[in-house]
């Protein structure tokens, strides 16, 4: 299936997907005679860098089929499978000239929606404004598979993190009733000498938010060098058939990483409550004979 393009379309979105050669080039004042195929496509049909294509296109009642001859200057690959065996890239007018459209036709029009929006909403308000012949549809729609993946992703991530805070919330447990156990004749010798339950818990939740501190400063450092690293190298390959990417894709949002490390500390902290009501059933003789 040949894909229209315009010289005024943005580009950036399909370089970056471009694996060999250039992008279309919009010179002539005709149309331009260069293609952008699929890998995938490039293979089952032997077809090589800057060759020449020849493409029947079938008529119907008011055209004639006919053929053109295209250069093949760019090889693509999104990791789409589906979108990958299907589109084939060239100029716009081309298709209007075989299509016998007149200078106001065109096949459709792409509408991104800027993010917050819902596009389920935006498309049902085209539907209800469009003419009855026209038909409008979201992108999930037309591909649900893959955005049936990304939920699955998404629910994967939910579930690791989950997992992720259970092992933390435990191990900061743990640490700090270690610090309790063994500062047990410490907490009898102060409670001997006036101090009270109030104070003694402070003492070690100040000890355990250090060590929630730390730890979160350490998890943001290697976890942002992990994401440089990851940026600089793409260290880490994934099985391009599963994830429809051969690199991990990474970003640095700022604020969101600020939020978790606020998050993390404020939860670890809360969490490590629990343990330090353990010193009111210390009692000061039995703490010191503990000893």
């Amino acid at each position: 299936m040949l894909k229209g393009i315009e010289s005024t379309y943005d580009s950036s979105l399909i370089k970056p997907f471009i694996t060999e050669g250039n992008w279309l080039g919009f010179k002539d004042s005709l149309y331009s005679r260069e293609i952008i195929v699929s890998e995938q496509i490039a293979r089952l049909l032997n077809i090589r860098l800057h060759d020449t294509v020849t493409l029947y296109f079938v008529g119907n009642e008011s055209t004639q089929t006919t053929y053109r001859k295209l250069k093949v200057t760019g090889l693509y690959k999104t990791g789409i499978e589906e979108y990958d065996k299907l589109f084939m890239l060239t100029d716009l007018r081309l298709i209007a000239r075989l299509n016998q459209w007149e200078p106001d036709q065109i096949g459709g029009y792409e509408i991104f929606v800027k993010e917050g929006f819902n596009p389920d909403s935006v498309n049902q308000v085209l539907l209800n404004d469009l003419p009855t012949e026209w038909m409008s549809r979201t992108v999930a729609s037309i591909y649900p598979n893959i955005f049936d993946w990304l939920h699955i992703q998404n629910m994967n991530r939910n579930v690791i993190f989950i997992i992720m805070a259970i092992v933390a919330i435990i191990n900061l447990v743990t640490c700090l009733l270690i610090l309790i156990l063994e500062r047990t004749p410490m907490i009898g010798i102060l409670k001997a000498l006036g101090a009270r339950d109030r104070q003694v818990i402070q003492i070690f939740l100040h000890h355990a938010g250090t060590i929630a501190f730390k730890g979160v400063i350490w998890g943001f450092l290697v976890g942002l060098g992990l994401v440089l690293l990851q940026q600089a190298t793409g260290f880490i390959q994934l099985d391009e058939s599963a994830y429809y990417v051969k690199k991990a894709p990474v970003s640095i949002i700022w604020w969101q990483i600020a939020l978790v490390c606020i998050a993390t500390w404020l939860l670890s902290f809360s969490i490590l409550l629990l343990p330090a009501l353990l010193v009111k059933k210390i009692k000061p003789i039995q703490a010191i004979q503990f000893r």
